[in-house]
């Protein structure tokens, strides 16, 4: 080979190691929208949903998950049933219980309601002329529902009973299970009733408002009344007075953790509404959040109370939800959700039904996807799939305003992209996130822990597949993420 040649040769090779050197990291940098081997779940619908439409007030075959307020669920069959107040946008509602009916918990019809007047036993006592928050349960072979009818500000309330060989009637009026007025003597206001089952199959009634607190008393199953029909029962939540709001409990039991789970609603319902959480070994109490707090707070930090699980929040480029509170709670083989009302960040008065998976920590609390339900299920989670931009979004105790996202990136060093470079990532176990956040002088010994569960679930705000987070500090304070999936 002459000098020439031999030159020329060396000059190429340089320029390809050069090129080597910026071009490679291109193609061996990871994608940051790798999804592959997941099983995704599909678009709720070929469209993106609205969260407001004008031109279906009037048109009730339309409604699908519209105007749903204080929601119960139960699962008859293959149909899950929701039950709820009747309400509505731009007109007076009707007194009755609207019925709602879905075979996989994303698609939704109206069916109709229950009642079209309110009976004139309770209308007698309350002066009130709707229904609100209803709960229906299956014992001896038909159907029992729960409803309230109530004076607004005022603890005249009335707790009756239907009943129904069907989830969606003809109903029959029972009358009174329980009613309350000033000066009777008791604590609690009748309204927002619950019917629970504790591990012997014993119906309690779970029921009150801010006015006295939470109560539980036990259910004849006989009957569906009260067995002791002059007991109140035994207080298991209560904040300090009408200014600090709280209502619509729930109970569920976890066999898996042999806990009981009481959800609340605290603040607003237009607004600040949220839904806290705290466990018991007996149903009856006492119930402890994760920081070991008594639901039973009188004082003036009981909004320190409770797991907030559930909160007002705003994705990025999105309006957002108000209002997320008063929750129902669902057992299906052995896979749990919850449901709760949103009200749109354009308008605060129209509300949507909400459905979100529960998933359980490792220490044992229920946390809620950030994303509502698309059939989405828990399973095995790469590296390769955390890697990437994300929306995270913090749900504080003391802070009930709406939380709005904030950036996340998680580099494929295991970092977590900050100023610090002290902040980490770890995937661990089939799909459970671990952060390690810096934040000197604030978080304990300088350092947030988190432990989340990851999942695949739908954007709702952007319309296309994606990954969540969901999950807790070592302070309880709940955090939510979304993977943001870049266009191709």
């Amino acid at each position: 080979m002459n000098k020439q040649k031999r030159f020329f040769l060396v000059v190429s090779i340089a320029v390809l190691l050069v090129l080597a050197v910026f071009i490679t990291p291109r193609f061996i940098e990871p994608s940051t929208n790798d999804l592959s081997g997941l099983s995704l779940p599909s678009p709720p619908s070929e469209k993106v949903i609205p969260k407001v439409m004008n031109d279906i007030i009037y048109k009730e075959e339309e409604w699908t998950t519209n105007f749903t307020h204080d929601g119960a669920i139960i699962k008859n069959g293959d149909w899950y049933y929701v039950y709820s107040t009747d309400y509505m946008v731009g007109a007076p509602p009707t007194p009755g219980i609207q019925i709602r009916k879905s075979k996989d918990l994303i698609h939704w019809q109206f069916v109709g309601r229950v009642f079209d007047q309110v009976s004139s036993d309770a209308w007698e006592w309350t002066g009130g002329t709707t229904y609100w928050a209803p709960n229906v349960v299956k014992m001896n072979d038909k159907f029992y529902l729960y409803y309230s009818v109530s004076s607004v500000g005022k603890r005249t309330s009335y707790i009756g009973l239907a009943t129904s060989d069907s989830l969606e009637g003809p109903w029959k009026d029972e009358g009174a299970v329980f009613k309350t007025q000033e000066g009777d003597g008791y604590t609690v206001n009748a309204i927002d009733p619950d019917i629970t089952f504790d591990t012997e199959g014993q119906p309690w009634m779970v029921y009150g408002s801010y006015f006295g607190g939470i109560f539980i008393t036990k259910i004849d199953p006989q009957t569906g009344r009260l067995v002791d029909p002059t007991e109140e029962g035994t207080l298991i939540a209560q904040r300090k007075n009408m200014s600090y709001g709280i209502e619509a409990p729930e109970i569920m039991y976890n066999p898996d953790t042999g806990y009981y789970y009481l959800t609340v609603s605290y603040e607003w319902l237009e607004d600040t509404y949220n839904v806290r959480t705290a466990r018991s070994k007996n149903i009856t109490g006492p119930y402890l959040d994760f920081n070991e707090n008594d639901m039973v707070d009188p004082s003036d930090d009981s909004f320190d109370t409770g797991n907030k699980i559930v909160g007002s929040y705003a994705f990025n480029k999105d309006s957002g939800w108000f209002g997320t509170g008063h929750n129902g709670l669902l057992e299906d083989n052995g896979e749990y959700y919850l449901i709760h009302q949103g009200r749109a960040g354009e308008e605060i008065y129209w509300s949507h039904l909400h459905v979100r998976k529960i998933v359980w920590t490792e220490d044992g609390w229920p946390v809620v996807s950030p994303e509502r339900y698309s059939g989405e299920k828990e399973q095995k989670v790469e590296e390769k799939h955390i890697i990437g931009d994300w929306e995270q979004i913090l749900l504080p105790r003391y802070d009930d305003t709406m939380q709005t996202s904030q950036k996340l990136t998680f580099l494929s060093n295991g970092k977590i992209e900050d100023e610090s470079g002290k902040s980490s990532w770890k995937l661990s176990g089939d799909n459970t996130l671990k952060l390690v956040i810096y934040d000197p002088g604030v978080a304990p010994d300088d350092y947030w822990e988190y432990s989340l569960k990851v999942l695949p679930g739908w954007d709702w705000e952007n319309w296309n597949e994606t990954l969540v987070f969901t999950g807790m500090n070592e302070e309880g304070t709940a955090i939510w993420g979304k993977k943001q999936i870049k266009g191709e």
